[in-house]
């Protein structure tokens, strides 16, 4: 029979202790928010990863949901890619237009000003616009129009594949905004949380395009005018870089949350068939929180 000095057993059982306390915390965290969102009707998918220390907490993560305006972000990485090999420049101009072509049939579609959330483009249609301030509303003030030219200059099916590129397997891009033809046919842009956070991850690093282009675009996300839900109810000191996605009984927010210490995490919240919007919004904007008090709050070592 070996037998250990009793204060090998005794550090031995700390370490064990310790270890335990912090996988126990992070899977208390997930009960807490599983029970916040339990309480609004409705279906939810969360992903974290603290980027400092690679913790995770991932719920409902490859569940998949409409991708809404969350997927301008995978766009605006397809832009910067092909600006990066030469197809075009950010500063290329474009006359401003309102005439689009379904994929179902290539038959021609216009969207409706009042259903987006940004109108001001539709009053300078044939006017030149650069890519650069396309992409720009696109983001922050998730410009329906922007969006559609954008797609089409980029091709969603180069979006889709470089999604791929990233290890984003799940992620669709397959058309632009209201072609009500090919949503008549279920052909739908999809997400999931976890594809959200790997390209944000991969952003957060300067892992897309290259590090300027990463950069560039977190600078773009930073400017984000809807913040209800991830920054909502954080300190105004943190900074968030985040994309917003909403259609009728969806909402989503996702992105990169920078702390002022240099502590940096990504955040995914999703949400589909809500019945309450606006609670089910507050509910989102509180596990945020909890989230950033998670991370905030020193482990024992």
């Amino acid at each position: 029979m070996t037998y250990y000095p009793k204060t090998f057993l005794l550090l031995g059982s700390l370490f064990l202790f310790c270890a335990c306390t912090n996988r126990m915390s992070i899977d208390k965290l997930k009960d807490q928010i599983s029970s916040k969102l339990a309480e609004q009707p409705g279906n939810f998918a969360v992903a974290f990863k603290d980027l400092s220390t690679g913790e995770m907490l991932l719920l409902n993560d490859q569940d998949f949901f409409h991708a809404a305006s969350t997927m301008k972000t995978p766009v605006m990485i397809e832009v910067y890619k092909q600006a990066a090999a030469g197809r075009f420049s950010l500063n290329d101009s474009f006359a401003l237009k309102n005439l689009f072509s379904s994929i179902v049939d290539n038959s021609a579609f216009s969207l409706n000003a009042h259903d987006d959330s940004d109108t001001t483009l539709y009053q300078h249609l044939g006017e030149k616009y650069s890519l650069y301030n396309l992409v720009y509303d696109m983001i922050i003030r998730s410009s329906n129009l922007a969006t559609n030219m954008v797609i089409e200059l980029v091709n969603a099916h180069n979006v889709t594949q470089t999604m791929r590129q990233l290890g984003a397997d799940k992620i669709q891009v397959l058309r632009g905004v209201e072609d009500s033809k090919a949503f008549d046919k279920g052909l739908n842009n999809v997400t999931t949380a976890n594809d959200l956070l790997v390209i944000y991850e991969k952003m957060a690093q300067g892992e897309i395009v290259d590090n300027a282009s990463s950069q560039a675009m977190i600078k773009i996300l930073l400017n984000q005018e809807f913040n209800d839900i991830i920054p909502a109810r954080l300190p105004k000191d943190v900074k968030v870089a985040h994309k917003t996605g909403n259609i009728s009984h969806v909402l989503h927010d996702s992105g990169i949350v920078f702390l002022p210490n240099g502590k940096k995490y990504v955040l995914v919240i999703l949400s589909k068939n809500l019945q309450n919007e606006a609670n089910a919004k507050k509910a989102m904007a509180e596990v945020s929180e909890m989230i950033y008090n998670y991370v905030i709050t020193p482990r024992e070592s």
